[in-house]
């Protein structure tokens, strides 16, 4: 039986259970203990010794045999990797990309008017960062897709494709098998973002590649992208060197709120989805104990038929949980404590129920709405804040790209009480020379 964990918040029944669970989600976005040092010691290693730096750390993770030739993915590679592909999958990705380029376009933020305040002509100007690097997991799954929810945000911003960087490592290596290499639909997809700077490599390593260049990978000025906790640590410590999108992306989760109205094998789907990404993390949240039975059952009729079972199980086991609450009004409270990447309201009225919630990195509106669509193809990117990191952080987005900056002008020149009350201010602070440069516009 693949049944989730079920904790019974109406009483203190189990809630030990639970606190366990959560203080470990949260956990996850810790850059304190063994992790964070070791993510130390690789970037200053990289800063230090780059490519050389880089290589051993592949050989050590990755392939015993990776070289620097390796690092960079050739021209020939990214052509040949687009015309393997088929017409149905060039379409569908073709559309994807559309899709999210057009939602991008539609919240591009645009300067505000100008406004005058004291002879002052205030404004704010938006202009992109010189250039990226986004970061595309690997590990079993292939996630062209994530490539797709980073490069398209910063086009879309302004930022060229000639000066966009994706770094994705090869499978790991096991054994006495054959050298693996990234999947060609990612080169095939980043020859369809119009993107030509490709490198092999994954890691803490890569993120200081990225942040330092080496003689193989050029600097970027911004590293965006999810990750494992090394990654999400190493995008952490190298921050101020560059810019990086200022959210912890990582292990994939799913909150669902779900009422009587919910039909039970979508919701359980929309959890299995979650739990094979190994470790996902799925918790129901329900004030229906018969709901909470009939979703279980529907997981285990789905979950014979799924080739990552065993991730799946484990995830359900060891990660997840069905809580039982008294109302609508617990589950709200419960469904913001999570925070969670992905809030999929499975309820009669999820417009409403929206305007119950506040933390959620994107929210589902509604059962017949899988969490899927939002990882392929609706539109908003699928990098999205997890650990709990959604009660501050955003995901991925035009914005992440985007510097804003103000603007000052007086084009009739400053008054003559303006020119006083900034010459007092400033000398308060015991800076005269500031109150000399405003002075001296009033000569």
């Amino acid at each position: 039986m693949s049944r989730l964990p079920v904790f019974d918040l109406r009483t203190r029944v189990g809630l030990d259970g639970w606190q366990d669970r959560l203080h470990r989600l949260r956990q996850t976005a810790s850059a304190s203990g063994e992790a964070a040092a070791t993510v130390q010691r690789i970037i200053e290693d990289v800063r230090e010794h780059g490519d050389a730096a880089v290589v051993r750390y592949m050989r050590q993770w990755t392939d015993p045999d990776f070289t620097a030739d390796r690092i960079r993915v050739m021209p020939e590679e990214l052509a040949a990797a687009e015309a393997s592909l088929s017409k149905p999958m060039r379409d569908a990705l073709t559309r994807s990309i559309e899709h999210v380029r057009a939602y991008q376009r539609h919240i591009l933020p645009q300067p505000p008017a100008p406004v005058m305040i004291d002879g002052a002509e205030l404004g704010m100007r938006f202009t992109p960062v010189d250039s990226v690097g986004c970061a595309v997991p690997g590990g079993a799954a292939v996630l062209f897709s994530t490539l797709i929810m980073l490069a398209a945000p910063a086009q879309v911003a302004g930022v060229p494709a000639s000066r966009i960087s994706v770094i994705n490592p090869p499978p790991t290596r096991k054994g006495d098998e054959p050298a693996g290499d990234i999947s060609p639909l990612v080169l095939a997809t980043c020859r369809l973002l119009g993107i030509d700077k490709v490198y092999r490599i994954g890691g803490a390593q890569a993120i200081a590649s990225l942040a330092f260049g080496t003689a193989e990978v050029e600097p970027v000025d911004l590293i965006a992208g999810p990750g494992n906790v090394f990654v999400q640590l190493a995008k952490q410590m190298v921050s101020g060197v560059v810019g990086t999108d200022n959210g912890f992306y990582g292990p994939s989760e799913i909150v669902t709120v779900a009422d009587a109205s919910a039909k039970p094998r979508r919701v359980a789907a929309d959890l299995l989805a979650q739990a094979e990404h190994n470790p996902g993390k799925c918790f129901l949240v329900t004030w229906s104990r018969d709901l909470i039975d009939d979703i279980e059952r529907e997981m285990d009729r789905m979950i014979g038929s799924l080739p990552r079972r065993d991730a799946i199980e484990s995830a359900l086991k060891t990660e997840s949980a069905a809580l039982l609450v008294r109302d609508a009004d617990q589950a709200a409270q419960v469904a913001d404590t999570i925070a969670a990447e992905h809030v999929n309201l499975a309820v009669a009225d999820p417009s409403q129920w929206l305007g119950r919630l506040k933390h959620g990195g994107e929210f589902f509106l509604g059962d017949q709405t899988p969490v899927a669509a939002g990882d392929y193809y609706a539109g908003p990117s699928h990098c999205l804040p997890t650990g709990t990191t959604a009660r501050f952080a955003s995901g991925i987005s035009v914005y992440t790209f985007l510097k804003r900056s103000g603007t000052v002008g007086y084009p009739q020149g400053m008054s003559p009480r303006t020119i006083a009350d900034i010459a007092r201010l400033a000398e308060a602070e015991g800076l005269d020379a500031h109150a000399l440069s405003v002075r001296v516009r009033g000569e």
